[in-house]
């Protein structure tokens, strides 16, 4: 039995290591060694996947101000 086709895309909640270190614009080493450790993972089986959710409150948390709030 083949599944159904879907009209609309379904939108991705979670993203293997490969594709959250593209998400974010990093190496997969990188992301493993510095981003990964601090994220709450979904584990099914071997595999780690990133909640979508999970890597975007990661990119708030790490944000800086490049200049200070009164020379804006």
């Amino acid at each position: 039995m083949t599944p159904p086709k879907l009209k609309a895309p379904i939108p991705r909640v979670s993203l293997a290591r490969q594709e959250a270190a593209a998400a974010l614009g990093v190496s997969v080493e990188t992301y493993r060694v510095n981003v990964e450790p601090d994220l709450r993972l979904v584990r099914v089986g071997r595999l780690r996947l990133a909640p979508v959710e999970e890597l975007q409150r990661s990119v708030r948390e790490h944000s800086e101000r490049t200049l200070p709030e009164d020379a804006a």
